[in-house]
Order: C-alpha cells, then sequence, then structure tokens
C-alpha cells in the first residue's frame, strides 16, 4: 500500500510512518528493559511531585474563577442598575441585549425587548428616521455619535431621549454591534420650554409696562407744560410713578422669579455676605478631592450645598450618595454602608452592595455625621485614609476611592470631650470646614426666599399669589427662624394654602413674627428657641411626630427636636 509501482519506492507517508514504527520498537525495547530500584524510586518521586504541582495549579485556578465570578458580579450590578439606560442593537437596530434601567424607561420587561426593533417605540415617522441616519453614521465608524429623539415609554408617556451610540466589532470579526446610552432628558426639554415662555411672557410684559410708563410721562410732560403745575402736585405726580413702578415688581410672580434667579448658586438662594462667603468656600473646595465638613443648625440647607459642591467638581458625572446617619438603626447602619454576604447575619438573605461601593468613582454625603456609632467611627477613619473596607461577613478587602462631605448640626468638638465622637476623625474631616449661617444672620435673603418659596408653590398647588404686603414681608423679617430654611418653606407653603385673592396671608403663628423687638432682645436666643418650642408642643398636646406633630410645624426631624428637647431640659 505504501509503495510507488511506477517509480519502485517509499512515498513520504510511509517514510514517517515507518520512522515511527522504529521509535515505537525502540521504546518498547526500553521498557522491558530491567529498571535499578533507585531509578524507580526516582520515577515515584518524579511522579509525586507532578501531581502536587497539578493540584496547586488547580487550586489556583480556582481561585482565579473565584475572583472572576465575583467581578462579572458588581460588573453585572453596575450595569443593571446604572442610572442611564444601556442598550446593545445589531446593524438593524434590533434590541441585542438591555439592562434594568432601559427596560423600566420603556416599560417592557427585558426578555420580551430581546430581538425586539426599537423603532417600534417611536411613533413619529420623522423621528423613526433620525434614529435610522444614527445607526448608519454609528456603523461608519465615525466615533461617538449623539442625537435626540423622542419615543414612547412607559404608560405611553412621550420620552425625550438623548442617545450617544458606538459600534464595537464583534469578537469573530463576523459583524459589528452598537452600544447606545440612553438619558431621559424629558424633564429638562419641559423646563427648557417652560423657561422660553416664561421668557417671552416677561418680555411682552417688560414692553406693556414700558409703553404704559412712556405713555404716562408723556402725558405728564404735557400736563407740565400745559398747566405749569405747582411743586407739590409734581411731587404728587413723581409718588404716583413711584407707587407704579413698585406695584410692577409685585404684579407678576414669574418675572419676581427671574430677578430671584441672577442670585441663585444652583439651589442655594441669597445674596447677603454669610451666604455669599459660603459660594465662595464651595468654589475654592469643589475642584478638589480634599474631603468637606458642613457644620450649621438644622434646615439651613447643608444638603444644597453638598450637592453644589459635587455638581462643580470633576466627579459630577458619577453618582452623590447621600448617607442619613439619624435615619438609619444603629444595627444596620455599618451593614448599609460597606454592604453585607450572604448569610452575614439573620435575615441578611442575599449580598448587598453597601453605599461606599456604590459612590465609587463620585461623592458619598454623611448626613448628620454627630450620629454615627462609636464603633463605626473607627472604620469609617479607615476608609477615609486607606480607602478600604471589608463587606460583613466577607475577610476580603474592597478599595473605592470616593470623596467624602459630611455634615452635623452637633457641636463636634463638645461630642468629642464627652466621649462620644471621635477626635482622630474629627480632624480627618475638617480638612475643609464651611459653616452655614443661620437664616436669622442672613436676614438681606429672606425676600428672595419668600418670593422664591411663593412661585413654587404657586405652581404646585395652582394658586395665584402676586404681592407680598410690606408689612408681612417686615414680620417674617424680624422672626428668629428657629427651624432655619425649612421652617420658613413651611410657612410659606401654609400660607400659600389659606391665603384667599391674589395676597399672600400668613393667618398661623403671626402673633409670634410680629413679637416686640424690644421683647426679643430681653431674652437670649437660646430662651426664645426653648419658649418658641414649648409653645408649639403645647399646641400640638405634646405630639413629636406625625402630621399633627410639634416636628412638622417646627421644621425640624423629630430626632432633632428631642434634642432640642434634651439640651433645653423641657419635659411635660
Amino acid at each position: 500500500m505504501g509503495i510507488d509501482m511506477d517509480n519502485n519506492r517509499l512515498t513520504p507517508g510511509n517514510e514517517v510512518r515507518r520512522q515511527a514504527e522504529e521509535q515505537v520498537r525502540t521504546k518498547l525495547d526500553e521498557r522491558h528493559a530491567p529498571r535499578t530500584e533507585a531509578e524507580t524510586h526516582r520515577l515515584l518521586h518524579e511522579l509525586e511531585v507532578h501531581q502536587l504541582e497539578l493540584e496547586m495549579q488547580n487550586a489556583e485556578l480556582r481561585r482565579a474563577r473565584e475572583e472572576l465570578e465575583v467581578a462579572l458580579a458588581k460588573y453585572a450590578e453596575l450595569y443593571d442598575f446604572a442610572p442611564i439606560g444601556y442598550f446593545t442593537f445589531d446593524a438593524g437596530g434590533l434590541i441585542r441585549e438591555v439592562n434594568l434601567t432601559g427596560a423600566q424607561l420603556l416599560g417592557v420587561e427585558r426578555r420580551r425587548l430581546v430581538d425586539q426593533a426599537f423603532s417600534t417605540f417611536i411613533d413619529d415617522a420623522d423621528e423613526r428616521a433620525l434614529f435610522s441616519r444614527h445607526l448608519e453614521k454609528v456603523l461608519q465608524r465615525q466615533g461617538i455619535q449623539k442625537c435626540e429623539i423622542s419615543f414612547t415609554g412607559k404608560d405611553g408617556t412621550l420620552i425625550h431621549g438623548q442617545l450617544q451610540s458606538v459600534a464595537v466589532a464583534t469578537p469573530d470579526d463576523q459583524g459589528v454591534y452598537i452600544l447606545t446610552s440612553i438619558v431621559d432628558g424629558t424633564v429638562q426639554a419641559r423646563l427648557e420650554t417652560t423657561l422660553r415662555h416664561a421668557h417671552d411672557e416677561m418680555e411682552s410684559t417688560v414692553q406693556e409696562r414700558t409703553t404704559e410708563l412712556t405713555r404716562s410721562n408723556v402725558l405728564l410732560t404735557k400736563e407740565i407744560d400745559e398747566h405749569k403745575r405747582t411743586e407739590a402736585s409734581l411731587q404728587g405726580a413723581f409718588a404716583e410713578i413711584k407707587q407704579l413702578s413698585d406695584r410692577l415688581l409685585e404684579e407678576n410672580i414669574e418675572l419676581q422669579q427671574e430677578v430671584v434667579r441672577e442670585y441663585d448658586f444652583t439651589e442655594i438662594i441669597g445674596q447677603s455676605n454669610a451666604i455669599s462667603y459660603v459660594f465662595f468656600r464651595v468654589e475654592q473646595v469643589a475642584p478638589q478631592d480634599a474631603t468637606v465638613l458642613l457644620l450649621g443648625e438644622t434646615g439651613t440647607g447643608k444638603g444644597l450645598v453638598a450637592r453644589a459642591i459635587h455638581r462643580r467638581s470633576a466627579r459630577k458625572d458619577r453618582p452623590m450618595i447621600t448617607v442619613n446617619c439619624t435615619a438609619l438603626p444603629a444595627n444596620l447602619i455599618e451593614s448599609e454602608l460597606f454592604g453585607r454576604e450572604k448569610g452575614a447575619f439573620t435575615g441578611a438573605h442575599a449580598r448587598q452592595m453597601g453605599r461606599f461601593e456604590l459612590a465609587d468613582g463620585g461623592t458619598i454625603f454623611l448626613d448628620e455625621i454627630g450620629e454615627m456609632p462609636l464603633e463605626l467611627q473607627c472604620k469609617l477613619l479607615r476608609v477615609i485614609q486607606d480607602g478600604e473596607f471589608e463587606r460583613l461577613g466577607s475577610p476580603r478587602t474592597v478599595k473605592v476611592d470616593v470623596r467624602i462631605i459630611a455634615a452635623s448640626n452637633r457641636d463636634l468638638e463638645e461630642e468629642i470631650r464627652a466621649g462620644r465622637f471621635r477626635e482622630d476623625l474629627f480632624y480627618r474631616l475638617s480638612v475643609f470646614p464651611i459653616t452655614i449661617p443661620p437664616l436669622r444672620q442672613r436676614k438681606d435673603d429672606i425676600p428672595l426666599l419668600i418670593r422664591y418659596f411663593v412661585a413654587k408653590y404657586n405652581k404646585k398647588i395652582g394658586r395665584k399669589i402676586e404681592t407680598v404686603s410690606n408689612e408681612t414681608m417686615g414680620a417674617l423679617q424680624e422672626y428668629h427662624w428657629p427651624g432655619n430654611v425649612r421652617e420658613l418653606e413651611n410657612v410659606i407653603e401654609r400660607a400659600v394654602i389659606t391665603s384667599q385673592g391674589s395676597v399672600l396671608q400668613v393667618l398661623d403663628r403671626f402673633d409670634a413674627f410680629r413679637k416686640p423687638e424690644e421683647e426679643q432682645e430681653l431674652k437670649p436666643l437660646g430662651d426664645l428657641e426653648r419658649d418658641h418650642i414649648v409653645q408649639m408642643l403645647q399646641k400640638t398636646g405634646w405630639r413629636i411626630e406625625g402630621p399633627k406633630g410639634a416636628a412638622l410645624l417646627l421644621g425640624l426631624n423629630p430626632s432633632t427636636l428631642r434634642a432640642r428637647m434634651r439640651k433645653y431640659g423641657i419635659r411635660r
């Protein structure tokens, strides 16, 4: 079979076979040759060493596989619970994969979205053509492409989506798929439309008023030229013009809101020296990664300042996670902050990521840090110093890159002296302290805040409060506001609800606002605050929490009200 009959010689394939048979015969001869006892022991030793090497390699492979599974699980959680909808399309626009946020955006189960054309959610033909052109540009490998389209989302609502897409080759280079992120810009688009309408209305109103004033001035000039009015008449005319100008400033609440926005620092309303210094401190520290400690009374807006710092930082595109240390039970705060493994304690039926892991790459805001249990302060100190911690029930160290902003309405130095707060943690947190002034120290901002809240609750409740009398404005400015901006907002909301007509009427607690200046000066601020708390407790039958509780009337958290009662020794 291996002989070439024409050339009478071996073919190349048979030559290889012959050489292989010779090697087999040689090995058989060696195999049957008698081995010495030493050689037999050497072979056994080599086999044992080889077996141990294989076991060590298997153990290393198992460990690598476990780490890979943990990494995949973390990626899956970040992918599914991201605040942005992520879609994977094929070249024809069919959905191949989608995260939970994307499925919730469309109001359809994830498994039902697979292999479904995204264009079926776009009702408008022009919008569908825009989406097709967007995919074509992406497939031409022109980098990241952006577009804005409107499509039907959950419950049939129209969603204004902002798309960013990029084409990626499949692993086998047999085609491409398109990765797309979709951000719900419906609220932004609605606000932009509202802002345009408000601007147009303002321009129209200003033009009308300007025309009226011009006509009035012309008539006044003619009357002056014709009748040669006396000086007293002229003064009366100028007084009338000033009154008309003052009325113009208060007639249109939308116009007032535009004036407020001129001094709006994100969500913080104010132009006083005290709050302007806070703005200056925020601008200083926001671009840095330094830890910030916000100090101030309850209701001064520490949360708003924290958000302003985050939005002006390099981490603004990453999440800001807020943790209220007062609201979390002491036995669960560690689990909430650092996460837990399944079975870490009774009731832990699944593994949970902590707030620090969710804030990785972004900012975590620890509100009321003075309420944190002493035993957890050491673990928090380690996160600040080294950026690492362990989940409950897990020995594995987790590393994170998180900027920390903390806030407290307590005197932390007094807490240190009382042994309730770690001194080393205080110095780590107060790298850049910012003190938020109470409302009583920024009375010049009260008119701006009142106009802002009136406009806000006009829109929310459907009222048309257009003016605030000078008497009411003066009384509100003179009040000492123990609950600060939050208390002021609650008062304005109630006043908008109860007011009849277009003038704001503050009916409840008005006597407290009109308290004589001499009486306020005679009492220290602490005594005034204590008397006010007792008055509200008596009014509510010493009920603290609930819709009819004193905490709601004072604009305070129930826990803060209890702390004030302990501070002033208030008992029923």
